[in-house]
């Protein structure tokens, strides 16, 4: 069992978003769902019977949604960083986890519930971690310029031959 399980603060949206999650990500599934009882409903001003929290998981790994109100919002500060193998991965996370949300910078996104999402191809973290400083340099150069992340383009930065020098 997972010791560390992120829960994921939803105004009443949280098994709407649960279930396009579950959609999206391969090896997912929704474990259990509990419901507001009389106490519960009671002190929070929620419907008796409605969702309260659903366990689920996410290509394994193991999540919380809690619907609690609008008290807390999401914010980029915390962000969940997918692994993308092909950049035909990428493209179909993308697609699906930006509709009705907003794009950004450097394969951020976030999705139409708030939740921010990084949408990065392994090939990414590969080159940058080159020990040739340069052409990890513009591998960055060329990922600061993009919003969904293009391997074809970082691999062209990538092998760039250097400029020479002039006498």
């Amino acid at each position: 069992m997972q010791k560390i399980t992120p829960c994921l603060w939803f105004d009443d949206q949280g098994e709407e978003a649960v279930n396009f999650y579950v959609s999206v990500f391969p090896d997912s599934k929704i474990e259990t769902i509990t419901r507001y009882g009389p106490a519960a409903a009671e002190a929070v001003g929620r419907p008796e019977g409605t969702v309260l929290t659903i366990l689920f998981q996410l290509s394994g790994q193991r999540f919380m949604a809690l619907n609690g109100g609008p008290v807390f919002r999401f914010s980029p500060a915390i962000s969940f960083m997918v692994d993308c193998k092909t950049q035909a991965e990428v493209d179909q996370l993308w697609e699906k986890l930006s509709a009705g949300g907003e794009v950004q910078q450097c394969g951020w996104l976030q999705d139409r519930f708030g939740v921010s999402w990084q949408i990065v191809p392994t090939a990414l973290g590969e080159m940058l971690l080159d020990k040739d400083a340069e052409k990890s340099e513009r591998v960055m150069k060329a990922m600061l310029q993009m919003k969904k992340i293009d391997i074809g383009i970082l691999q062209q930065a990538y092998e760039q031959e250097p400029a020479a020098a002039s006498a």
